[in-house]
């Protein structure tokens, strides 16, 4: 249990220059946080450093702690469990951000949101304490697809400084181990529906007098992947539809023509060498659909976010049973127009049969019908039961 009010914690690898800086702006915000009858402290969580930070840290006053697995997320993990406050202010200790600006945060907290994030693209960048690409192209983009996929309305993904209850950490139950762990927060307080906020702050150019530990294009693909694989709808349903869609259409024009005739739209023209992209382009839509539902059906049954009532329906309905019997019913259909082409082909005693396009859906649904027979055993994986550990006698 909490047994002070507010916990800075500040994640360190190898900030000897920077950390007196910091730690010097976190002891003023928590000086004026005493002021207004809050209690406090200020936790440095070191991650190996081999530049006597940690010495630094104890010798003004800190606590330190030892995080024994590399990574910003593992650090930043290790001491907010460590942390003795039920608010938590979490910032970089390369005196980049300035602590006192956490103090209105807190204010935030005791009012009843759940988390407080700064915003440097509301606030002041000053001049050199952002790279071009990070401000002007992978930030924002990375911005706008997080509040595109969850429905925030965050302005700054990335920003270190931010503050939160240590009841809705609990309830995120965070895990990332790199620099993702700020986007995992955005993105799980959202799905978890908790009161969010957002203050204007400032960003210095930092004082590590050494390159930072950031790698804006490993870091953000890490992001973009993990925004992705909370969004099966991003990252499956969309393109499946997509896909789904500009196939039918495809095999709709050119089964509404004769065999053997081209479908012409004005000067554009289609032939028998599109039923190749048609089919392959439903078949594609389709098993993008069958992996999106066995995304829906993990998140439902292996992470705590809620699951609106039609995703709980629906992965309750894609039981094995249900898969292969649809996907017996596709095959089925698949073979009779199949044989149906047999048919016609012994009626001509066997001579030159213009069929392509009816062979094609007929082939293009026996394939997604052995697809979703052998995914119907997929989706046992992500069953509560199936994953669930046998008990011993």
């Amino acid at each position: 249990m909490p047994t002070l009010d507010v916990t800075f914690v500040l994640p360190c690898l190898d900030e000897a220059k920077a950390l007196p800086v910091a730690l010097a702006m976190a002891r003023e915000a928590l000086t004026r946080l005493e002021a207004k009858g809050f209690s406090g402290e200020i936790l440095v969580s070191d991650n190996g450093s081999t530049d006597g930070s940690p010495l630094i840290a104890a010798g003004l006053g800190c606590r330190v702690v030892h995080c024994p697995d590399k990574g910003y997320g593992n650090a930043l993990r290790y001491g907010i469990e460590a942390a003795n406050g039920q608010y938590i202010v979490m910032g970089d200790a390369d005196g980049s951000y300035d602590f006192r600006e956490a103090a209105p945060m807190i204010d935030k907290l005791a009012q009843g949101y759940d988390l407080c994030m700064g915003s440097r693209f509301r606030g002041v960048i000053h001049p050199g304490a952002m790279p071009w690409k990070n401000r002007y192209i992978g930030n924002p983009t990375l911005t706008a697809l997080l509040n595109l996929f969850f429905r925030t309305r965050c302005s700054d993904v990335y920003c270190g400084l931010r503050a939160f209850t240590r009841q809705a950490y609990d309830r995120m139950h965070q895990t990332s181990a790199g620099m993702e762990f700020a986007t995992e927060m955005v993105v799980k307080a959202g799905l978890l529906g908790l009161r969010v906020t957002e203050i204007p702050i400032s960003l210095r150019k930092d004082a590590r007098g050494r390159p930072p530990h950031l790698n804006p294009w490993r870091d953000g693909w890490r992001t973009l992947k993990f925004l992705l694989l909370y969004s099966p709808l991003w990252l499956f349903f969309v393109p499946a539809a997509l896909s789904v869609l500009s196939g039918c259409a495809i095999l709709t024009a050119l089964l509404s023509v004769p065999s053997g005739q081209e479908f012409r739209f004005g000067p554009f023209w289609m032939g028998d060498h599109w039923l190749v992209i048609g089919t392959s382009a439903i078949t594609i839509g389709y098993y993008l659909g069958i992996l999106g539902v066995a995304a829906l059906a993990y998140h439902a049954n292996q992470t705590f976010v809620p699951q609106p009532p039609w995703v709980r329906r629906l992965t309750r309905f894609v039981t094995v049973e249900n898969m292969c019997l649809i996907g017996g019913g596709l095959c089925l259909v698949g073979l009779a127009i199949l044989g149906y082409v047999v048919v016609i082909w012994v009626s001509t005693l066997a001579q030159g049969l213009s069929m392509v396009r009816v062979m094609a859906l007929g082939a293009m649904l026996v394939t997604m019908g052995i697809l979703t027979f052998f995914s119907g055993f997929l989706f046992v994986f992500f069953s509560e039961s199936a994953i669930s550990p046998p008990k011993r006698p």
